[in-house]
């Protein structure tokens, strides 16, 4: 369901005067979001987490394993993830990042802005279940490409050709038609 502009409200069936406001916002096309992330060479996994049931850990995974980047972790609360190390900030990794990953919860994005401003990366990536119209626009403002409410494991998957039942590369090949 959208409205005339295409933005989707972003609670839908909900009465006007609880309804959230509608999503205005438009984050770069599915092109642009390929061509940022044929760019990137690094990415920064801001609120990045050692328990595999986190979502940033099932990222973090895949990023490691399946793509060409080279993957930094940020916590202040951790040391160790994967085997590899874990900054306090975006200003103490060895790199400028050419993208940060945030799995933040929503008050925690207009800092986690601020530090991606200060550090100088291009881009910021805000995953699924994360949307700040006003994050995205100062960045966006600011010169940074935003992506919002996207994960990155399944758009690099996707425009990749690895992206199957669940986000998994199952190794199964299916078609409804018959293969000749």
């Amino acid at each position: 369901m959208s409205g005339a502009n295409g933005a989707v409200p972003a609670e839908v069936g909900t009465s006007s005067s609880s309804a959230a406001p509608a999503r205005t916002w438009r984050g770069p096309s599915a092109p642009e979001r390929l061509a940022l992330l044929r760019r990137t060479r690094s990415i920064a996994i801001v609120g990045a987490s050692a328990n595999p049931a986190r979502a940033s850990y099932f990222v973090a995974t895949y990023l490691l394993s399946s793509s060409p980047y080279d993957v930094y972790f940020v916590n202040p609360r951790a040391e160790e993830i994967l085997g590899r190390p874990v900054y306090p900030s975006l200003e103490a990794l060895p790199v400028v990042p050419d993208l940060v990953d945030v799995f933040r919860r929503h008050d925690d994005l207009p800092t986690v802005l601020d530090e991606t401003l200060a550090v100088g990366a291009p881009a910021l990536w805000l995953q699924l279940g994360s949307w700040h119209e006003d994050v995205a626009r100062r960045g966006e403002d600011a010169g940074l490409t935003v992506v919002m409410d996207r994960c990155v494991k399944i758009e690099h998957a996707r425009f990749h050709g690895g992206l199957h039942l669940a986000g998994f590369d199952t190794g199964v090949i299916s078609s409804r038609r018959a293969l000749g």
